[in-house]
């Protein structure tokens, strides 16, 4: 089995108590019937820079990261449609699938 990182892009904050906790409930559906699969559940993802050879510029550029977790499955095509269930997709944002290269 092959591990993979999800990318999570965009998205949006929860606006009340009500709303974070029934996102936070989606999230944890979506994580335990991955089951084994996860990982690494990650986390969301603070302020961030990127750093080029230009320089450092603020908040991760174009399309800034917004969290992660790591899942392990038979390949690309899977991992991808593991991804298909992510609550991020409800609220606009998107996952970047991408195959960990063991070294």
């Amino acid at each position: 089995m092959a591990k993979f990182l999800y990318s999570y892009h965009g998205g949006k904050r929860p606006e009340s108590k009500a709303e974070g906790e029934r996102v936070m409930a989606a999230w944890g559906a979506w994580m335990g019937g991955l089951g084994a699969a996860m990982t690494d559940p990650g986390g969301p993802s603070g302020p961030s820079r990127t750093v080029s050879e230009a320089g450092v510029a603020d908040n991760g550029g174009a399309n800034p990261v917004s969290g992660y977790s790591i899942v392990e499955a038979d390949g690309l095509a899977a991992a991808t449609e593991m991804a298909g269930g992510c609550p991020i997709l409800a609220d606009g944002g998107s996952v970047e699938v991408t195959e960990i290269i063991s070294m």
